[in-house]
């Protein structure tokens, strides 16, 4: 059983899951996620000689809860990981290992404390520089003005969205996995049309068996955290996206110069950027010069580490390996 420990990351209260000596890797969940999407990482990336943690991104599961959408902007997510890692492994350099909104925020990291990331690995979601415009803008032209359904729209005013999760979270977790996953049979989804006025769930599968990757254990362990936190922070991840556009414009000219990693599904809509990035792989190395593998895992959707562990273990454990000695 994995031993939680809480962690103070410089006034916010995280909790980890943290096995393992030696360098350290932190991994950083995305949405609607936990710790526990690393379950299948944790022990191995420990037993290669490193110190595995997984935290609960603040708003999550045991982490602190904060009140307003903007104590969930990406200055104050940049800031917790490097609370964390210092707590952990003071004034050592780190390795960082994200997924979904996991993956920009150790991108992110990476990019604005160079002296401080060793080397950074993400999952699903590429890094594309710091934005020429909001990402709210470009929902806007794309979605808002043509009156189509965009999910980040639907998140964006605080309560909505809340009022449909929080009121049945297991409808929700198996219902928004699902679609995402490389199971989706996307046949289903034919011929399903939505408007700005429809909802998230409007139309989408609940499967029955759901697939095997996720346990009833695995969804009931999910149900349970989100019980206890609700959706509130998770959901306003998505409510800063301009308020991060102008907090990264300093750092527009940079580059994640330090050894990267990368794994993705090729059935992974956050990956391809919804049909919006021809070659999603060319531009991470225009930003990533160091970029030193990069697959993509037929067949996966986007919840990599968990819908293929077998896989990602077998890419991951031996790159991050290789980052011993040579830079921690």
């Amino acid at each position: 059983m994995h031993q939680f420990r809480m962690i103070d990351a410089g006034g916010t209260a995280i909790r980890a899951v943290v096995k393992g000596s030696g360098p350290l890797v932190l991994m950083v969940h995305g949405f609607p996620e936990s710790w526990y999407s690393w379950r299948h990482q944790i022990d191995p990336i420990a037993a290669a000689g490193f110190t595995a943690c997984a935290i609960d991104v603040r708003g999550y599961g045991g982490s602190q809860k904060f009140d307003r959408v903007e104590d969930y902007a990406m200055e104050h997510m940049i800031a917790d990981i490097l609370g964390v890692a210092e707590a952990l492994a003071p004034g050592q350099k780190f390795i960082l290992l994200g997924h979904d909104w996991g993956a920009p925020m150790v991108w992110q990291t990476s990019l604005l404390h160079p002296d401080r990331v060793a080397a950074v690995a993400a999952l699903s979601v590429i890094h594309s520089g710091v934005p020429a415009v909001s990402f709210d803008d470009i929902i806007k032209a794309m979605f808002d003005d043509n009156n189509v359904f965009f999910y980040q729209s639907y998140f964006r005013p605080v309560g909505k969205a809340e009022a449909v999760f929080d009121a049945d979270p297991r409808d929700f977790i198996r219902r928004f996995y699902y679609v995402g996953s490389g199971d989706i049979d996307l046949s289903k989804l034919a011929g399903v049309t939505k408007t700005s006025d429809d909802t998230l769930l409007d139309g989408l599968p609940d499967p029955d068996p759901f697939p095997a990757w996720l346990t009833d254990a695995d969804l009931d362990y999910y149900i349970c955290e989100f019980e206890r936190s609700g959706f509130f922070g998770p959901l306003s991840r998505y409510r800063n996206h301009t308020r991060d556009f102008h907090f990264l414009q300093p750092f527009k000219d940079r580059k994640v110069e330090q050894p990267a990693f990368f794994i993705a599904g090729d059935k992974d809509g956050a990956f391809t950027a919804f049909g919006m990035a021809q070659d999603p792989i060319a531009t991470l190395r225009t930003q990533v010069p160091n970029l030193e593998g990069a697959h993509v895992l037929p067949g996966i959707g986007h919840w990599t580490q968990q819908e293929a562990p077998e896989a990602v273990n077998a890419l991951l454990v031996p790159w991050l390996s290789s980052l011993k000695g040579r830079v921690v």
